[in-house]
C-alpha cells in the first residue's frame, strides 16, 4: 500500500519484516515484505530523507494474477485486446469530489458511505493499496479523525466474513482479519466484513455489496491522520475496483484529477468514461509489476534529452505512478542528470536553503509569488513514453512553494535512495486527469484544471468524446454516428453544439483576444455572439486546443434542427476563417450535448499554472 508518512522512518525500519495476509474469494495471499535495504528482493521504497514533512513510501507485494473474468482481454504477450461483448461505456460510474491538499494535508480525500442507513467517511484514495478500511466502533486503539466510528450494529446490511480454512482467523476462530503493517511503523488491523457502499447522489452507481475492513487498532501516522481510512484503488481481489469490476457493475476503468499548486481538491471517477480529445497514452504491463507502471523512455529538460539511458527507468519495478505519495523520485543517475539540467537552465537564480533545516532541499529564489508566470522563468520538462508519446509537465508538476521565503520553490523531485525504481507522486500529475484504463492495459493522461473538471464532470455527465467519435453524448462508443455530418438524428434534441479547435497560438498571447475569437466565431457561424462559449483551453506542445459551445439563443430552449444542421455544416467543413493573429487552425471534433440545461454552464478556464485561493470542491 502506498502511504504518506508524517514522521521520520524508524532507524529500525531497515531491518523489519513487514507480512500482510489479505485472505479472500477461497484464495490465499501471503504478503511476505522484506525491508531489508541491501536485499534485492526488497520492495520498499524509503526516499533519502526522514524527518517530520517528507512522505515515505511503502509498496506492497501481491501476487498479479489476472483474474478470470477479465482473462480473455490479456493476450499471451500481456497487452490487452478489446473484449468486443461488452462496451465500456454501456455502464454506469460513479462520479466523485475530491477533498484537501496534496502538500498541506499529504494526501486527496473522497467521501465513501458505508451501511444502512449510510455512514460517512473521508478515505484516502491510493493507488498503491488493495484493502479499503474505516475505524470500527470496536476499536480499542483508534485515533480522533474526521468522522465518527463505523458501527456494524447499526447497519442491517452488515454480515461478517465468517472464518474458514482459507484465511486468516481472529482468536476465537469466527471472522477473518487483515493487517497491514507500513515501513514508518504505523500499522492497520481489523475484521473483514461485508455491506452496502454508497458513492455519493451525484453518482449514476448506485450502492453496492462489497468487502471492507473494520479497523480494531492503528498505530503511528494512522492514529493520527485527520481522514477516517483508506480507499484502496489498486489491483488484487480485495480492491474496490476490482470487487465492483468482478460484479459486472462498472468497465475495468478509473480516472483521478489532482487539483494544482495552492488548489485542493479534484475529481475522481470509478468505472470508464469516454476519454477526453488530446490524450497521451503510456502502455501500463500488469504482468511487469503489481502497481501501476508506465513504459518511461526518457526525460526532457528545456527541451533537450537527458543523457540517460531508457534501461534506467526499468530498474526493480519500472516506473511507478502511485497516487499516495506526494513527490516523484528517481533513480540515482536520472536524478543527477535532471538535477544538472535544471541547474543549468536556472543559473541566474539564487539557489537558497530549503524550508527544513534536515534536508538538503535544492530551492530558489527571485522567481516571484505569481504561479502563472513561473513557466516564463522555469523550464519546460517532459516525459516521452514508448512509441514516442510525450507528456508535458508545467513547473507546478516538478516544484513546490518554498513555506519560508516569498517567491522561492523547491524540486520537488528526489533521488530514490539507491533503489532503482522510478516513483511518481501526485505532484507529477497535478491538473492532470489520469485515466487508468485496467481492461485496455494502458494509462491516459490530459492536461486540464482540476478543480474545475468536477463542475464539468458534474454538470455534463462526461467529458468531450475523443476526435473520432461523432457521438451524442447519450451514445456509447459502439452506437453508430450521428450519419452525415450535417444530419441530426430523428428524435434527437440539440441543447448545444460542442466542438474542438487547435490553435497554433499559445495561451497567453491567445487570451488578450478571446473577446474577439469569440466574436470571429460567432460571425462565421451565424449565430450572436452571446451563444458562443469558450468551455476549455487545454496546452498542446505547439499551441492550444481550445473548447467551445454554441447555445440556442434562449435560455431552456432547444436548437430547431435546421438551424443546429446549418451550424455543424459549417463545423464539419471548417468554414471558420480567422485573421493571420490567430496562427493556423484546425478543428478536430464535434458532438451534440443533448440537455438544453447544461449549455448554461460556462467554464470560465484558468490556466493550469494560474493563481487561485485554497478550495475544497462542493460537497456531495
Amino acid at each position: 500500500m502506498a502511504r504518506f508518512t508524517l514522521s521520520p522512518a524508524s532507524a529500525t525500519t531497515a531491518n523489519v519484516i513487514l507480512s500482510i495476509f489479505v485472505l479472500f474469494n477461497n484464495l490465499l495471499w501471503p504478503l511476505f515484505v522484506h525491508a531489508v535495504v541491501d536485499d534485492p528482493s526488497s520492495i520498499i521504497i524509503l526516499p533519502p530523507h526522514s524527518g517530520s514533512n517528507r512522505h515515505t513510501m511503502f509498496l506492497p507485494l501481491f501476487p498479479s494474477t489476472i483474474n478470470s473474468s477479465r482473462a480473455s482481454s490479456i493476450s499471451g504477450d500481456g497487452k490487452s485486446r478489446r473484449q468486443l461483448q461488452k462496451s465500456d461505456y454501456h455502464r454506469p460510474n460513479a462520479r466523485m469530489p475530491l477533498h484537501d491538499d496534496l502538500l498541506q494535508n499529504g494526501y486527496y480525500t473522497t467521501r465513501l458511505w458505508v451501511g444502512s442507513p449510510p455512514q460517512k467517511f473521508a478515505l484516502i484514495v491510493d493507488t498503491g493499496s488493495t484493502v479499503t478500511y474505516v475505524p470500527c466502533s470496536t476499536c480499542e486503539q483508534c485515533g480522533k479523525h474526521q468522522d465518527p466510528k463505523f458501527d456494524p450494529d447499526s447497519s442491517s446490511t452488515y454480515k461478517p466474513v465468517k472464518c474458514n480454512t482459507d484465511c486468516t482467523c481472529d482468536k476465537t476462530k469466527k471472522q477473518c482479519i487483515y493487517e497491514r503493517q507500513y515501513a514508518e511503523m504505523s500499522s492497520s488491523s481489523g475484521v473483514l466484513g461485508e455491506d452496502v457502499i454508497s458513492f455519493g447522489n451525484q453518482s449514476e452507481l448506485s450502492p453496492q455489496r462489497a468487502t471492507f475492513g473494520c479497523e480494531n487498532l492503528e498505530t503511528g501516522d494512522l492514529y493520527s491522520q485527520h481522514a477516517d481510512g483508506i480507499m484502496g484503488l489498486g489491483r488484487g481481489d480485495l480492491s474496490l475496483i476490482d470487487q465492483l469490476v468482478d460484479r459486472g457493475v462498472i468497465s475495468d476503468s478509473f480516472s483521478l484529477c489532482y487539483g494544482g499548486m495552492d488548489i485542493g481538491g479534484g475529481a475522481m471517477v470509478l468505472g470508464g468514461i469516454s476519454p477526453p480529445s488530446g490524450m497521451t497514452y503510456a502502455y501500463s504491463d500488469p504482468v511487469r509489476s503489481p502497481y501501476y507502471n508506465v513504459e518511461l523512455k526518457e526525460l526532457h529538460v528545456a527541451g533537450k534529452r537527458l543523457p540517460i539511458s531508457p534501461s534506467v527507468f526499468d530498474g526493480k519495478h519500472g516506473t511507478v505512478l502511485d497516487s499516495g505519495t506526494t513527490y516523484a523520485y528517481l533513480p540515482e543517475a536520472a536524478f543527477h542528470a535532471f538535477k544538472d539540467a535544471i541547474l543549468k537552465e536556472l543559473h541566474s537564480f539564487k539557489k537558497i536553503r530549503g524550508p527544513d533545516p534536515s534536508y538538503n532541499d535544492i530551492c530558489f529564489s527571485g522567481a516571484g509569488s505569481d504561479v502563472t508566470k513561473l513557466s516564463e522563468t522555469f523550464p519546460s520538462v517532459d516525459m516521452v513514453f514508448g512509441k514516442g508519446h510525450k507528456l508535458s509537465l508545467s513547473p507546478e508538476n516538478y516544484l513546490f512553494r518554498h513555506s519560508r521565503v516569498r517567491g522561492a520553490y523547491c524540486l520537488g523531485v528526489f533521488q530514490n535512495g539507491k533503489d532503482p525504481t522510478t516513483l511518481l507522486g501526485g505532484i507529477i500529475v497535478r491538473n492532470t486527469f489520469v485515466m487508468y484504463d485496467r481492461e485496455h492495459a494502458k494509462i491516459g493522461f490530459w492536461k486540464t484544471n482540476c478543480s474545475e473538471l468536477w463542475s464539468s464532470l458534474h454538470d455534463s455527465g462526461v467529458p468531450p468524446s475523443s476526435p473520432d467519435s461523432n457521438l451524442s453524448p447519450n451514445e456509447s462508443v459502439s452506437s453508430a454516428p450521428i450519419g452525415t455530418p450535417y444530419h441530426i438524428a430523428p428524435g434527437s434534441k440539440v441543447g448545444s453544439i460542442i466542438f474542438y479547435m487547435s490553435l497554433n497560438i499559445r495561451y497567453s498571447k491567445l487570451e488578450p483576444h478571446i473577446k474577439e475569437l469569440t466574436q470571429l466565431i460567432a460571425m462565421e457561424l451565424n449565430v450572436n455572439s452571446s451563444q458562443v462559449y469558450l468551455l476549455d483551453f487545454i496546452p498542446e506542445a505547439n499551441g492550444s486546443l481550445t473548447i467551445w459551445s454554441i447555445t440556442p439563443p434562449k435560455p431552456a430552449e432547444y436548437m430547431s434542427k435546421e438551424i443546429a444542421s446549418n451550424i455543424i455544416a459549417r463545423i464539419a467543413e471548417d468554414e471558420i476563417h480567422l485573421p493571420k493573429i490567430f496562427g493556423k487552425h484546425r478543428i478536430s471534433n464535434w458532438y451534440i450535448d443533448s440537455d438544453p440545461n447544461r449549455r448554461q454552464t460556462h467554464i470560465r478556464y484558468k490556466p493550469v499554472d494560474s493563481a487561485m485561493p485554497e478550495q475544497e470542491l462542493q460537497p456531495l
